[in-house]
This record gives structure tokens, C-alpha cells and sequence, in this order.
């Protein structure tokens, strides 16, 4: 099997058929000898900030000397970054060798796996196969049922769940209780449960948070004690000399001092201290992780997509805010960062979202929109999403693709002295990034 074959395989699974539940990837895995039992994972689960903390906690492990895999979704620009092993992607040619191998497996059941069974499966073997001591295991979407959830307690270090927001309703529930509830179905007998959302970052919510982190956090207290599992909350009130810009954050965490983060957003740094709680944990249980190791994990760390400069003449940004949530810390982090100017936004949306309250929130710091529509069944028309802006009072204008919106973008933001910040779905994330290079290739030309 080639790589490319791998991939249409992948992508090819049938969805018919599938149920709620773990049942058909508690099968496939069984097919395989349960490769997860014998791996050890840091388990990340939450509405936003999973992806930045599953990578700083990568980092850190590998840092100290473990040798880690990080399993991620959705991908960026290429498949094979959702499986990584010390920030290195799985190769073309063992993607397509374990696919070759966990096939006749996934064919062979009456029901089939799902698409993102598949693949978890798929990691699972290429983690044990590279004999890894930890792997950060990121959630796909809730906790209690995402095929994740199959691993069990001996195997888990660490449950985590980042923080609850309005996301996915029609699968995990109409209130943040319902969806708290969810993600707190990861937790495990026994074994720590830290919480970062249980607490509003200063500043980064700005009074306009439609989660309750303390109802959240009584929900996962509740579960954590149902299963003996310690509770530890993030206290984001221990972060002090916190220093932010478009370049990314230096702070101290009580008396670890000059900490550095190079990911932008005023965000980050919440999701940092919840990455140095989770280290308090496991430093509890017995694993070595240095000051030194924290520090250089923490400062390598790499997570694109997530309020990333791609251009700085003319500056481009983007960001994968996708939710109420992560639009709020979105439109926090420009204000921060550009105070009262108002930027060019490239936009693209799932139709499933809540979108109104998206459009209410970035036209706070938007003079012109740019719409889009990304590469998704789900996605709603760039037409349909540009109306929707004019009637929140912002100019906007749709286009039929990712590269003519950005290059009409750039020209504009060179034209005004503006900045573009690209938002709204992560979908759309690598064709923005290749039309950016593209323009940026085409002004070189002509200089």
C-alpha cells in the first residue's frame, strides 16, 4: 500500500451504520492485541485550548528526556502531523505500512469503524511499534464516547480537561453543564483529573463568558470524586509579570521564574499554567521533569494556526477561533495587540455554529470582512456569511475561493495600512497559509 492508497483508505470508511459508543473500536482494537495497554498517556480533553496544551505537554516530555508521541486532530496542512513522535510526523511510508496492516482488521467487522476510529487506532500501533514512554492523547470531540476513551486507568498518568465552552451541542448537550459532563467522562479510577477552566483568565473574556466555570468545575469535581480521581484546578492567580505580544508571552509561574512561550494570543499563558499544573501532578507520581526541561519545552514549542503571524508585510495573522469561546479570546487578543485599530478579517464558518454571536463579537474589531467558504461539507456560503456582517453593520464582500479572497485581502491591507487577521475554522488554515506563500512569492517576483 502507498502512501496516497493509505490515505483514500482512510478517508473512504464508511460512516453507515455507526452508533454512539465504543463498541467498534473496542473491537478493532481487540483485533490488534490492544496496542494501547501497553502505552502510557497524558489524556487531553476540552472545548478549546486542548491542541496548545497537548503540544506544550509534548514538548516538555520530550525535553526531559521521554520519548513522546502526540496524537491531534484535526491536521493542518498535511494528514500525517496528526501522529508525531518528539515533534517529528509520522513518515509517508509507515503511515501506509501500519494502514496496510490495521486493514483486514477494520474490514473484517460486521459494523465498520468510523474515520476517526480508524485513525486512533493507526496511532495506537505506530506509538507502540516506536516504543514510547508517554503519549498526549487529544480528545476528538467530548470525552466520554470520542474513541480516545477506549485507553484505561493503569495506562493514563493524567486526565486533563482545559476548559468548557458552547461547542458540538447537538452531540454533547444544550448546556455547559451537559457538555462538562461529557468531557468529564474521561476521567479514570484513581487518577488525577486537572481542570483549567475553572477559573476566567483576567482580561481575556472581558465580561462576556456564556460558560459559568464554577458550575463547570462542581461537575467535574462531582465525577472526579465519583471515580476517587484527585481534583486539581489551574489557578491562572499564581501566573504574575505577565508580559504579552503579537511575538508570544514571558511570565512567571510563583517561583518559576522568565518563562517564555513563543504562541501568540493573551490566551496562551492560561494554557500554559495549566500545563505547569499538570506537571505538579506528575512530579507527585514520580516522574523526573526538571525546571530546565519545563523551561525548553515550553519555549520550542510549535502549534501553528493559532493566532500565527504567516506575513508581516502586510502583517497577517491567523487563528483557528472557531467557537464563541475561541472567537471571544480571538477578539481579546486583538485588541490587545492592535488596541483601537480596527483590522481586514478573511473568515470562513461551519453552518453548524453559532455564528450570530461569532459575526456580533469580531465586528467589535473589524472595518472590512472577507469571506470565505473552507473546504468542508459543513461550511456555510461566503455569500450567505457576508450578508450577515452587512447586517452587523460591517462591509463585506464574499469569494468563491481561499486565494482570491487573500490576495484581494493583502492588496487591500498593503493599499490602508491594515492588518488581516484570518479566523473562524481551522479548515481553512492550510489554504490560507499556501495562498499567503503564493502571494508573498508573486510580490518578491516583482520587486
Amino acid at each position: 500500500m502507498t502512501y496516497d492508497e493509505a490515505l483514500e483508505y482512510i478517508h473512504s470508511v464508511c460512516w453507515k451504520g455507526s452508533r454512539p459508543g465504543l463498541s467498534r473500536i473496542t473491537e478493532l482494537t481487540g483485533l490488534l492485541g490492544n496496542p494501547q495497554d501497553s502505552l502510557r498517556f497524558i489524556h487531553v480533553a476540552g472545548t478549546n485550548g486542548k491542541g496548545s496544551v497537548s503540544a506544550m505537554t509534548a514538548g516538555v516530555l520530550s525535553a526531559a528526556g521521554y520519548k513522546t508521541g502526540l496524537f491531534t486532530s484535526p491536521f493542518i496542512v498535511r494528514f500525517n502531523e496528526r501522529m508525531q513522535i518528539d515533534g517529528h510526523d509520522i513518515s509517508d511510508e509507515e503511515l501506509a505500512q501500519i494502514t496496510e496492516y490495521v486493514r483486514p482488521y477494520a474490514d473484517s467487522m460486521a459494523d465498520s469503524p468510523t474515520e476517526f476510529e480508524l485513525i486512533t487506532a493507526i496511532a495506537f500501533v505506530y506509538f507502540k511499534r516506536n516504543n514510547c514512554d508517554y503519549v498526549v492523547l487529544e480528545v476528538g470531540m467530548g470525552g466520554r464516547l470520542d474513541s480516545t476513551n477506549i485507553i484505561k486507568a493503569p495506562s493514563v498518568a493524567v486526565s486533563v480537561i482545559t476548559g468548557i465552552a458552547m461547542d458540538h451541542t447537538a452531540f454533547l448537550g444544550d448546556t455547559p453543564e451537559k457538555i462538562a459532563a461529557e468531557k468529564a467522562g474521561i476521567i479514570k479510577e484513581g487518577v488525577p483529573v486537572v481542570f483549567g477552566g475553572a477559573h476566567i483568565p483576567v482580561g481575556a473574556e472581558e465580561g462576556k463568558c456564556e460558560v459559568d466555570p464554577v458550575s463547570c468545575a462542581a461537575v467535574i469535581r462531582s465525577r472526579a470524586e465519583e471515580m476517587n480521581a484527585p481534583y486539581i484546578e489551574a489557578d491562572y492567580r499564581r501566573l504574575s509579570n505577565l508580559k504579552t505580544d503579537i511575538f508570544g508571552a514571558d511570565f512567571d509561574f510563583e517561583d518559576i521564574k522568565g518563562l517564555h512561550i513563543p504562541l501568540a494570543g493573551v490566551y496562551q499563558p492560561y494554557n500554559a499554567a495549566t500545563v505547569l499544573t499538570v506537571f505538579e501532578t506528575l512530579k507527585r507520581s514520580g516522574v523526573k521533569i526538571s525546571e530546565d526541561a519545563l523551561r525548553r519545552g515550553l519555549a520550542g514549542v510549535k502549534w501553528p494556526g493559532r493566532f500565527e503571524i504567516l506575513c508581516r508585510e502586510p502583517m497577517i495573522i491567523s487563528d483557528g477561533g472557531h467557537n464563541p469561546e475561541g472567537i471571544d479570546a480571538a477578539v481579546a487578543s486583538i485588541k490587545a495587540y492592535f488596541g483601537k485599530e480596527k483590522v481586514y478579517l478573511l473568515s470562513g464558518v461551519m453552518a453548524d455554529k453559532d455564528y450570530s454571536h461569532m459575526v456580533s463579537r469580531m465586528s467589535e474589531v473589524a472595518c472590512r470582512v472577507f469571506t470565505v467558504r473552507p473546504d468542508n461539507p459543513r461550511a456555510l456560503s461566503s455569500e450567505e456569511y457576508a450578508k450577515v456582517f452587512a447586517e452587523a453593520g460591517v462591509m463585506s464582500e464574499g469569494f468563491s475561493s481561499v486565494k482570491e479572497a487573500v490576495f484581494a485581502a493583502a492588496d487591500a491591507c498593503v493599499r490602508d495600512g491594515r492588518a488581516l487577521v484570518c479566523l473562524g475554522s481551522l479548515y481553512m488554515y492550510g489554504d490560507v497559509r499556501n495562498a499567503v506563500l503564493a502571494y508573498k512569492a508573486e510580490h518578491e517576483k516583482k520587486d
